[in-house]
């Protein structure tokens, strides 16, 4: 009896240390996505969150130094620099950035926001609608009708 015990209680631990190592991994990677709107309302406790931000990348913005590269995300598309919602935004990650980041491109970035208010990206990608759109259909010719008799003759 004293052998099944041992291996219980051996059990008992590996199934307790995989759960804290899981949970661990889910907090870690836990991410929250956020309009900029909804981070600048969360004041300090953004800081202390891993955050994915959604915005449009502001005209002449973009600001290459290096490695690190700083822009500013504003909210409505329409509104462009007249947009009172804005953040600015600085990458330092180690993959270059897409082709579609450029001017007025809708951007996602993961990071953290720091003390001074600037977001510390780690990660950005960029959409580009027009790219993803379908293409027209194009209209299949039609036969003419010279045609359409020899296709039922040939069919028989």
């Amino acid at each position: 009896m004293n052998t099944y015990w041992k291996f219980g209680a051996i059990v008992a631990v590996i199934v307790g240390v995989l759960a804290w190592l899981a949970m661990g991994g889910v907090t870690e990677s836990k991410t929250y996505y956020k309009e900029i709107k909804e981070v600048t309302q969360m004041g300090n406790q953004a800081q202390n969150e891993k955050l994915r931000v959604n915005g449009y990348v502001e005209q002449g913005s973009i600001v290459r130094n290096g490695a690190q590269v700083s822009f500013v995300l504003h909210q409505t598309p329409s509104m462009l620099q007249k947009d009172p919602v804005r953040l600015a935004v600085v990458y330092s990650g180690i993959d270059p950035l897409p082709d579609t980041f450029k001017d007025n491109a809708q951007a996602l970035a993961d990071g953290r926001l720091g003390q001074d208010g600037v977001f510390h990206a780690s990660k950005v990608q960029a959409k580009c609608a027009s790219k993803y759109e379908a293409k027209p259909q194009m209209k299949t010719p039609q036969m003419k009708t010279e045609a359409k008799p020899a296709m039922n003759q040939a069919q028989s």
